[in-house]
């Protein structure tokens, strides 16, 4: 054994196993593509308090993949470990959006993706989910539901009400109904024709009726 041999360590052999050329040249990619989601993330949101803390991770979760997959194809030894070592990692932060869970599984997607190598399928492939997304997420606001809180007097003023929202209405489906002495109320599902609501407070101003509340919802918390 000579005075190398001491000193030879493994470790260090591995340090120039990634060239810095790629490594700066993935992060880069990464950060790019990650500030894209991002941007789509913002521009998509709809749910109710906007979180830029979410967006951050976005970008940091992209990079960090890539940093991570680039280990692990410079080594096969190495990739075995971080399999088990990430399979005990939990985590327990409730996703609130559904849709977050697509911006999340699409970060990880496209730090694999860099670090595989694979450029041009990550650049593709998130210029083509980001556009199917600002499509679909952004749709005009009359496609979306509506419930209208209706308070009417008694039957025959409920009637005129139902009888006036049908024609002002594209859609209109009574969700609830509560009656009582002196009172009507109604929660309907209305799908407006377009993005005028004037139609609201003539609804309000009708005979019988005492009150009319219009409430947006995404279609998913009342059945």
């Amino acid at each position: 054994m000579t005075f190398n041999d001491i000193f030879k360590s493994s470790f260090l052999e591995n340090v120039a196993s990634v060239s810095i050329l790629d490594m700066a040249l993935a992060l880069l990619l990464a950060f790019g593509l990650g500030t894209f989601i991002f941007l789509v993330y913002k521009k998509t949101y709809q749910g109710v308090m906007y979180s830029s803390s979410f967006g951050t991770t976005l970008i940091a979760l992209t990079m960090i993949t890539t940093v991570v997959i680039l280990a692990v194809t410079s080594n096969v030894v190495l990739s075995l470990g971080m399999v088990g070592a990430l399979s005990i990692v939990r985590f327990r932060t409730a996703i609130k959006e559904p849709l977050d869970i697509a911006f999340l599984f699409w970060s990880i997607a496209v730090g694999i993706v860099l670090a595989a190598g694979m450029i041009v399928l990550a650049v593709i492939g998130s210029v083509a989910i980001g556009i199917i997304l600002l499509v679909f997420v952004n749709r005009k606001s009359h496609c979306n539901p509506y419930i209208l809180v209706l308070s009417c007097a008694d039957a025959a003023s409920e009637h005129g009400a139902r009888e006036f929202l049908s024609q002002q209405v594209q859609k209109c489906v009574v969700k609830s109904k509560t009656a009582q002495k002196g009172m009507v109320e109604l929660n309907l599902e209305i799908r407006m024709k377009d993005d005028d609501t004037d139609f609201i407070n003539a609804l309000a101003a009708m005979s019988g009726v005492n009150s009319a509340v219009l409430v947006s919802y995404n279609g998913e918390y009342l059945g």
